[in-house]
């Protein structure tokens, strides 16, 4: 049992206390009991929720593993992760996923809930056992990391996943028309001389994966939109009665195409950064609620490997530390404290049919404790994650989470 005193509700400036007890929120504003941490008048609010992580476990240690990442996590304020299964092997079988879930059990930091491949080793030519991984503890099943090409096989497994309840979640883009792209298909990277991803590759996709749920009523949820017209796809289906769900990430927000002129590696992603009117676009689909969540799509790798040339350096950029601070400062006083919050808590439970978190007393006690004002240095020597580098690196940002509590467990306190 533990109290956490001078903490403040969202939207509330009364100092408060919460007494945690036995895995739940025993009540507000109670004799303090047990252990007594000071929240430093920091907004406390449900613990954050990940849809789309890569924690590289198995296989893939030297970017990421486990503990780093899951510590990692907890760091940015997240008590449950979902991960990507693109590892070494792929995670498409049941005894694979039950391993996940145990060694993530006996951490104790963020709660850990592995996605399964929708296809046998992520090949899109044959289903993996679903019903099995189903009942091994997979949270959804997604062939992330690479793109569904066969449309037969994606209509099959959506409907298989209806029958079981679960959810299916795409990378959108056509191969084809991504082909060698490193970046934005545009005038930047007409200007640098480097190959393409058109807005196509990731729209034509879109469009073609809303016909399947037409046709199959299966919930599908489309990761990571870095394009207007995508949105724009998405929002019709959505008006059609589709079960569809998007999400966008932070660093599609906040960085564009205009990045690449560095020729670093950084910020070589999948999909591309896009341009500044993009992501002005993504933030209204944020505003009118188009976009259902924020995702991170955090993806570490090696220095050594971000450091290679762009046309051979791998996607992916690795921030799930920073994400609500980056947005929090960034995009604050547009979104308000309480949108932000359920972009990032309740609104991807909603997405994975789970329970919405809330403060309530006898609720989960998965917190967080926001400093909301202080800025601090993004600084990735700190970072727990193996991916000590940022795009961000030197800037100042607000809304550092002070205090992680999972399953009413401290999982991560700032000690400064």
């Amino acid at each position: 049992m533990f109290t956490i005193t001078n903490i403040k509700r969202p939207g509330s400036d009364r100092l408060e206390s919460v007494t945690v007890e036995n895995g739940v929120i025993k009540g507000w504003n109670l004799p303090a009991e047990g252990e007594i941490i000071d929240g430093k008048g920091g907004t406390v609010a449900p613990a954050l929720i990940e849809l789309h992580a890569h924690l590289r476990e198995p296989g893939q240690t030297e970017k990421e593993d486990l503990a780093s990442g899951l510590a990692a996590a907890a760091a940015g304020g997240y008590g449950t992760v979902v991960s990507m299964p693109n590892t070494t092997p792929v995670v498409d079988d049941p005894a694979t996923v039950r391993s996940l879930i145990e060694k993530a059990e006996g951490l104790g930091l963020a709660r850990l809930k592995p996605a399964a491949a929708l296809t046998k080793g992520q090949k899109g030519e044959q289903l993996a056992e679903l019903a099995f991984l189903k009942d091994a503890g997979a949270a959804m099943f997604t062939d992330d990391g690479r793109t569904n090409e066969n449309a037969r096989v994606l209509c099959l497994g959506l409907e298989y996943a209806r029958s079981l309840g679960m959810v299916v979640s795409v990378h959108a883009e056509d191969a084809a028309l991504r082909a060698d792209g490193v970046m934005n298909e545009g005038l930047v990277s007409e200007e640098l001389g480097l190959p393409g991803n058109p807005w196509a590759a990731e729209a034509a996709r879109v469009a073609r994966d809303m016909e399947i749920v037409a046709l199959t009523g299966a919930r599908l949820h489309v990761q990571h939109l870095s394009t207007a017209r995508a949105l724009d796809l998405v929002r019709e289906a959505k008006k059609r009665g589709l079960p569809v769900t998007c999400e966008v990430c932070p660093h599609h927000l906040t960085l564009t195409d205009e990045a690449l002129r560095t020729f670093d590696a950084l910020y070589k992603v999948a999909p591309p950064l896009r341009t500044q009117a993009d992501a002005e676009y993504l933030l209204e689909g944020l505003l009118d609620g188009t976009v259902d969540c924020l995702a991170t799509d955090h993806a570490p790798h090696t220095r050594a490997e971000k450091e290679r040339d762009l046309l051979d350096a791998p996607f992916g950029i690795a921030y799930i530390e920073l994400a609500f601070p980056l947005m929090w400062t960034r995009f604050g006083e547009q979104l308000g404290l309480e949108k932000l919050l359920d972009l990032m808590t309740a609104a991807p439970a909603r997405v994975m049919g789970w329970p919405e978190p809330t403060l309530e007393a006898g609720a989960p006690a998965d917190l967080v404790v926001l400093d909301l004002a202080t800025e601090r240095e993004v600084n990735p020597a700190e970072f727990r994650s193996k991916a000590k580098f940022s795009p961000w690196t030197g800037e100042r940002l607000k809304g550092w989470p002070l205090l992680t509590v999972v399953d009413g467990k401290i999982a991560f306190q700032r000690e400064d």
